[in-house]
């Protein structure tokens, strides 16, 4: 993907909104590939690397409150003169106080009509973040679509668009919008931001789409499992797939997330929803995902003490004997060895690391990894 991919005019630069809104356009429905990088303004900033952020963490966003201020001091001061404003102060890119303050103590629709100019036209991802933090601290319903658009270029400006967002009326629908077209970073900021927002409308979404695999879902899963009231909703188990795979997917990451999130040791309903998936998952039809996520799992019930799974010993040694009945199924084996012979990663890291020490029949030439 070109650096300069964009609709600007011959010779100009090409703004950040306009590089966002195109996007889409080659991955229609689907997140945006490498959350939109590189973007227009790679080559300068990699040519100009701004100051990085002060050790004193309480003045971070002094310098930019401060241009600001003049800027709105003067009546006749124009959006485009902040263009190229913020080239040499740190800018921070999470919600900041002092920036906020700045933009209350400044006439609201002036400020505003300098936040919309900044994110639609901004050239320059110092600029557009500014913009963007004056949006979440005075703008309005009308810029959820800007907010969502620029939002798309996740890595850098989910965490600001995520805050705007949570704070708007109709903020989960908008949160929502975006979280089916974020990865990475990006989802861990919306996500959490609908897990504070708490909205039954969100539940459903999080109970079947919230983690989409990525090992950053790790700072989240536990949250989710607790906002949708996991142990309330496995009822609904056995007519949803979805549901079941999601729930493995959470489970997964809740085994492996210390220093992340929340664990199982810490999730109270552990052993009821390991339980629930354990009875479901082995009704479905075997797939690469299903198999890996209860091998890792397995895993876990076998090298973990029982604390650690948020079981107690008999419920652990349960859990492990119905998930192993499963995968050495010979429907499931197959599918485990069809992943294998297609350099499957998750099949090939089972081989390589996990599933020797779980004697699975479909690794039984493989020895345990040295280091593992």
């Amino acid at each position: 993907m070109s650096g300069t991919t964009g609709t600007g005019l011959p010779g100009s630069p090409t703004s950040l909104f306009d590089h966002a809104l195109q996007l889409p356009q080659l991955a229609p429905g689907e997140p945006l590939p490498r959350d939109g990088e590189p973007y227009p303004d790679d080559d300068s900033h990699r040519r100009r690397r701004g100051p990085k952020a002060p050790e004193d963490r309480h003045s971070a966003g002094k310098d930019v409150a401060l241009i600001l201020d003049r800027h709105f001091a003067r009546a006749s001061a124009l959006p485009g003169e902040l263009a190229d404003a913020f080239h040499d102060v740190h800018v921070p890119f999470h919600h900041n106080e002092r920036i906020a303050a700045a933009a209350e103590r400044a006439a609201g629709d002036r400020v505003r009509r300098t936040g919309r100019w900044l994110v639609r036209y901004g050239t320059d991802r110092c600029a557009v973040t500014v913009g963007l933090a004056l949006l979440a601290a005075v703008g309005t319903v009308d810029d959820i679509p800007l907010i969502q658009t620029i939002g798309l270029l996740s890595d850098h400006f989910g965490p600001l668009a995520a805050h705007a967002l949570e704070g708007q009326t109709g903020g989960v629908e908008a949160l929502l919008w975006l979280a089916e077209r974020v990865t990475g970073w990006g989802r861990v900021y919306v996500v959490e931001a609908l897990c504070r927002l708490d909205d039954p409308a969100a539940r459903p979404w999080l109970l079947r789409r919230a983690c989409d695999g990525d090992f950053l879902n790790g700072y989240f899963a536990g949250e989710v499992a607790v906002v949708t009231r996991l142990h309330e909703a496995l009822g609904g188990l056995d007519r949803d797939s979805e549901m079941v795979d999601h729930v493995g997917r959470l489970l997964h990451q809740m085994s492996d997330c210390g220093g992340m999130g929340s664990t199982l040791a810490h999730y109270p309903h552990a052993a009821v929803v390991l339980e629930a998936h354990a009875r479901h998952v082995g009704l479905l039809d075997p797939t690469v995902e299903r198999y890996f996520t209860i091998a890792v799992l397995t895993q876990h019930l076998t090298t973990e003490p029982p604390e650690a799974v948020g079981c107690t010993a008999a419920q652990q040694q349960g859990l492990r004997a119905t998930y192993l009945e499963v995968l050495d199924r010979a429907e499931w084996t197959r599918a485990a060895r069809a992943g294998l012979a297609e350099d499957d990663d998750r099949m090939r890291w089972l081989a390589d690391h996990r599933a020797p020490r779980l004697r699975l029949r479909a690794f039984p030439d493989r020895e345990p990894d040295s280091e593992e």
